[in-house]
């Protein structure tokens, strides 16, 4: 059953794939990328205000840095970027070289640690050369730290609320993994199978889809979002049951993140490409949308922000 109340907070935000949320508590702004434009955008609710960097290379995750600036993803490069200036200042990382890879989704834990992964190249959506993608880390100090390898699509992380555990999405194999963490050490072990979307019911990918980005809620529920499934699903994690849905008129849903003053609206991007021409004129005339959520009747915990 569906559950919330969904509304278009930008229409066809995205031209191609609309991806990775990160609502800024402080200044109460959604930053959201839009990857194969090289795309980053800022968005504030409050007064409607719109910002826009275009970059020359696919760009997949925002972090706002305590240092004022922004850690964004161009390619398979970790970067500083000075918003008002509108340029990357540095760059911290570079990863996969020899490679066509890029990165793909990525958020901070709770202590302000980027864990960002990679994914092969991909000519159709959801069918990238596999097994060539990796999970890093980067520190506070910008020491960059290998994780686990042979991954398909790199994609949604979440903490649970004691920071014991971390949970983690290869889209292609349909799972949502889950990690032992140490948060002072950044490490993470006993990899297993959290949710498995090939055995839920109605696990097909009419149903489900791929598993992308999610989001974490106060009460350590997951909300994920199912790419050309058109929804965002509620898991308990420890039982793997789905608990609740949230369906859209777009079907490439990419990502989630909880926002607003009380962090009880699920902000949700969404995805153009793959699309045909017939498709965006009639029933996936909203796809690349940022679509708004209230009424879930439950809070998120707030994005992190770089400490770095």
């Amino acid at each position: 059953m569906s559950v919330g109340t969904v509304s278009v907070a930008l229409k066809n935000a995205a031209k191609t794939i609309g991806e990775g949320p990160h609502w800024d508590d402080k200044n109460q702004t959604l930053y959201y990328v839009d990857i194969l434009s090289g795309v980053v955008a800022s968005w504030k609710p409050a007064t409607g205000e719109e910002s826009q960097i275009k970059l020359d290379n696919p760009l997949s995750l925002v972090v706002p840095s305590t240092k004022g600036d922004f850690i964004v993803s161009l390619g398979r490069k970790l970067v500083r970027l000075d918003w008002e200036k509108q340029e990357v200042t540095s760059v911290l990382a570079e990863v996969d070289q020899g490679t066509k890879n890029r990165f793909n989704d990525g958020k901070c834990d709770p202590s302000g640690r980027l864990w960002a992964g990679t994914m092969g190249y991909e000519t159709v959506p959801a069918q990238p050369e596999r097994q060539m993608g990796s999970l890093f880390s980067l520190s506070t100090g910008c020491t960059l730290a290998k994780h686990v390898d042979k991954i398909d699509i790199s994609n949604g992380l979440a903490w649970s609320n004691d920071n014991t555990i971390m949970y983690y999405i290869d889209s292609v194999p349909r799972k949502v993994y889950a990690f032992d963490f140490d948060i002072n050490a950044g490490a993470i072990s006993n990899q297993r199978t959290a949710i498995d979307f090939n055995t839920q019911p109605e696990g097909g990918l009419k149903e489900h889809g791929f598993p992308d980005g999610m989001c974490i809620d106060v009460e350590g529920k997951l909300w994920v979002a199912c790419y050309k499934a058109g929804k965002v699903v509620r898991f308990d994690p420890v039982t793997a049951k789905q608990i609740q849905e949230v369906t859209f008129p777009a079907e490439r849903i990419t990502s989630c993140c909880f926002g607003g003053p009380n962090l009880d609206e699920l902000y949700v991007t969404s995805g153009v490409q793959g699309c045909t021409e017939e498709e965006l004129k009639n029933e996936q005339a909203l796809a690349g949308s940022v679509f708004k959520v209230t009424g879930l009747g439950v809070k998120g915990t707030p994005c992190q922000n770089f400490q770095g």
